[in-house]
């Protein structure tokens, strides 16, 4: 009988893999939910950032392995130092992982409340429908279902990291949906620079779908947002132009440069921007306290004043 040996390069490796599931959603999604998370709770410890990052990593690499079990050949084109693709870890024994992985969430979530657990559960449901069950297969469910699921990851992240687990404040509520707001519309910023691979393994993404329409509407779509986010959350003068000058130059660079390393940069560019209005939730809380949340007066203002006039 052969004795096991402990292999701790084997074991590094193993987890190296895991992590490469989730790192190219590091910059748009692990790092801006867990920013909008302590930002919206706010966080009630620095020790509760550890359990914050850790529910959004599980719930975010659940996603991402059974979203490259769909389609591998896809990642051959599109991104193959993915572990699929790169060969360290074979299809089987990544949906073994993939549904390993349910009750893992599950349970972790289980130990916070009876409402963590139910945002879990409706994660992992989504990442079903998007995934087993192809809603990832047109443009307008890609979007919706994807935004959905991060409005989750950040409502989520906002239980573990507050005080009360059972609840998220107006203004973290008020906030988690501009979020899905906003990635629903502007989500295909990502899809150009994948429009190649997308498109031979019958992907329909709105850049493959309406490839100048597609650009248009990022154009317009996150300089509105920029205005309408720096008026929503009362920025100072000198933070609202710099965020919108920065939306604007984000939403002119996809529609002047076409190229896939133009599209690739400018996906870094929009991820930044996407990353900084998670802050606003701090920015609010600090410069208007926990009592009062955000509101559209400033709207009716605006359409108030154009009435008269």
């Amino acid at each position: 009988m052969g004795i096991r040996t402990f292999e701790p390069l084997k074991i590094f490796s193993d987890l190296y893999t895991v992590f490469l599931f989730t790192r190219s959603d590091i910059r748009i999604a692990l790092i801006p939910v867990t920013l909008f998370s302590i930002a919206a709770a706010p966080l009630s410890s620095p020790l509760r950032l550890l359990d914050t990052v850790l529910w959004i990593w599980l719930h975010l690499l659940q996603f991402n392995v059974a979203n490259q079990i769909k389609a591998p050949e896809e990642d051959k084109i599109n991104k193959p130092s993915r572990p699929i693709p790169a060969g360290r870890i074979t299809v089987h024994d990544a949906t073994i992982l993939r549904w390993a992985l349910v009750p893992i969430c599950l349970a972790y979530s289980a130990l916070y409340s009876a409402q963590l657990t139910f945002v879990s559960l409706s994660m992992l449901l989504f990442t079903a429908w998007y995934n087993e069950h192809d809603g990832d297969k047109e443009p307008l469910s890609k979007n919706l279902l994807t935004a959905v699921m991060y409005g989750c990851l950040e409502m989520g992240g906002t239980l573990v990291a507050a005080r009360d687990h059972t609840q998220v404040s107006d203004t973290g509520m008020i906030a988690a949906e501009l979020t899905v707001a906003v990635f629903s519309s502007t989500l295909h910023a990502q899809d150009f620079k994948d429009a190649e691979g997308d498109r031979q393994t019958g992907r329909r993404t709105f850049p493959i779908a309406y490839p100048v329409l597609s650009r248009i509407a990022i154009g317009l779509a996150i300089p509105l947002w920029s205005i309408f986010l720096a008026l929503l959350w009362e920025l100072d003068a000198l933070s609202a132009t710099a965020f919108v000058a920065y939306g604007c130059y984000v939403g002119t660079r996809f529609m002047l440069y076409h190229t896939k390393q133009d599209d690739k940069r400018s996906c870094k560019h929009y991820s930044t921007w996407f990353s900084l209005h998670h802050l606003f939730p701090a920015y609010w809380y600090y410069h208007q306290g926990a009592n009062g949340y955000p509101s559209l007066a400033f709207l009716e203002h605006i359409l108030n004043g154009s009435i008269v006039a």
